[in-house]
């Protein structure tokens, strides 16, 4: 299973980015897809994440109304629309996957993650 993250890069505070993931392997129909970031110096830690059916949807307390995670079965792909962009949303962008939508906000749980995707922010 590979989970390939793109879109990330250098913005302002205010702008917006569209982050994508394409999962390549049979897993992701059937599985949750979130979206993790670890900053420098910290821990991985959950943002988004969306439901095999796309009917449930769960977001971090620090991005809720920014930021919206979505996904497109037919093309194995999973997106994360990201506004209003703060300084503090600095991190390397994780997309990731696992089976349980009871486990979601926990970052350990995820069974599968890709290389990730730098998002940086300025002031």
């Amino acid at each position: 299973v590979q989970l390939q993250a793109s879109g990330g890069g250098l913005v302002q505070a205010g702008d917006s980015l569209r982050l994508s993931c394409t999962v390549l392997g049979r897993i992701f129909k059937t599985h949750v897809m979130g979206w993790l970031r670890q900053a420098p110096g910290k821990e991985r830690e959950f943002v988004a994440a969306i439901s095999s059916d796309s009917a449930n949807t769960g977001y971090a307390d620090s991005v809720r109304g920014r930021f919206t995670i979505s996904r497109d079965n037919a093309k194995n792909t999973v997106y994360l629309q990201m506004t209003s962009l703060k300084p503090d949303d600095t991190a390397r962008y994780y997309c990731a996957a696992q089976f349980l939508w009871a486990d979601y906000r926990d970052p350990r749980l995820y069974n599968y993650a890709g290389q990730g995707t730098q998002v940086t922010v300025s002031s």
